[in-house]
């Protein structure tokens, strides 16, 4: 477990949470939490209070969408909070590429590449949400409100 602490996509989440506040720190799960389901099946809490970071493709650039994980980012309802007609799901090799983190461990912080970032007002359910820490098996906990500060994400209705 110690070992995935070390990896450098790990290592990139760690040091923008310390940076940020130093009291929230990054876990190691002995279980999988590629998805939300097993995330919250590992941390006993709800679907709904696991970040899912989803990458969107849009016309000439990449977006960041942070939904609850009991929900599903609707692409029309992107489209039309970012006046676009053209947003999809981006592939495998662009997520690693824009993030640097493989799909299942992709964090809503430390980014390859900055992105703007869109928040959907269901993860305000929960006063504390788990997040990716940039390995599918590393999560951080933080407040909903903190989020927001830290990926200076817009909250807005998405799924």
């Amino acid at each position: 477990m110690e070992d995935l602490l070390k990896k450098e996509s790990v290592q990139r989440v760690v040091k923008v949470l310390s940076n940020f506040d130093d009291s929230i720190k990054v876990k190691a799960l002995s279980s999988s939490a590629k998805t939300a389901k097993d995330a919250a099946i590992s941390l006993k809490c709800e679907v709904g209070a696991i970040v899912k970071s989803l990458l969107l493709r849009t016309e000439n650039n990449f977006i960041l969408c942070l939904v609850s994980g009991d929900k599903r980012c609707s692409l029309n309802k992107v489209k039309k909070v970012l006046n676009l007609k053209d947003v999809s799901m981006a592939d495998a090799d662009q997520v690693k590429k824009q993030s640097g983190f493989s799909i299942g461990g992709v964090s809503p912080i430390a980014h390859l590449n900055k992105h703007k970032v869109l928040i959907d007002t269901s993860l305000s359910r929960y006063e504390h949400v788990y997040a990716a820490a940039g390995h599918p098996n590393t999560i951080f906990k933080i407040n909903y409100k903190q989020l927001i500060k830290l990926t200076e994400g817009i909250v807005e209705e998405i799924v």
